[in-house]
């Protein structure tokens, strides 16, 4: 039996007309009657497995998801990409050309994944040109914060906590701790 039905609702995107799919049974997080996202044909996505697409996501072309992989939020699947194993592509991540995103890799963000790549394992949620320069901030011992063009950072110092009230009064931020902590204590 198959797992998915393309209904009869249907948008136009960039010139192909793509049909949103609905689920014909209960498989991996889909139940039967969830609605999903978008697919130009029925060979876009496997009709084994637990491959999903999502929400507004869309595959289009010879694009092709399988596995247990799944497209999700406003991602673009297209060309003759393919996303399988437990790959997941999401956000308003574009994979499209010869790619292939697989096994346990995540595309997110506005990430684009084109050409003959190849993604197996990691996360993926950007691009950098490659005259780009990458800056790196740190925000703690485990993490840095990756920006590119013209970003800044800064740290918050302490005067910039305070609050300012609908009176055009300053409060700092531990007058309404103590303020909220009183209210709390004395309902």
């Amino acid at each position: 039996m198959n797992k998915f039905k393309l209904t009869t609702k249907k948008k136009q995107y960039f010139g192909t007309v793509l049909f949103q799919i609905e689920a014909l049974k209960d498989f991996g997080n889909v139940s039967k009657g969830d609605k999903g996202g978008w697919i130009e044909k029925e060979e876009n996505l496997s009709q084994d497995g637990n491959a999903w697409v999502y929400g507004d996501a869309r595959v289009s072309d010879n694009a092709r998801v399988y596995g247990n992989a799944w497209v999700s939020g406003d991602a673009e699947v297209s060309g003759n990409a393919e996303v399988s194993g437990n790959a997941e592509v999401y956000g308003d991540a574009e994979v499209y050309g010869d790619a292939r995103v697989s096994d346990n890799a995540r595309v997110y963000g506005d990430a684009w994944v084109s050409g003959k790549l190849k993604i197996t394992l990691g996360h993926f949620f950007g691009y950098k040109e490659k005259k780009e320069d990458l800056k790196y901030f740190d925000n703690n011992e485990d993490y840095q914060l990756i920006g590119k063009g013209d970003c800044e950072v800064e740290e918050i110092k302490e005067e910039e906590k305070d609050f300012t009230l609908s009176n055009g009064a300053k409060v700092s931020e531990q007058t309404v701790r103590e303020a909220l902590e009183y209210v709390a204590k004395n309902k």
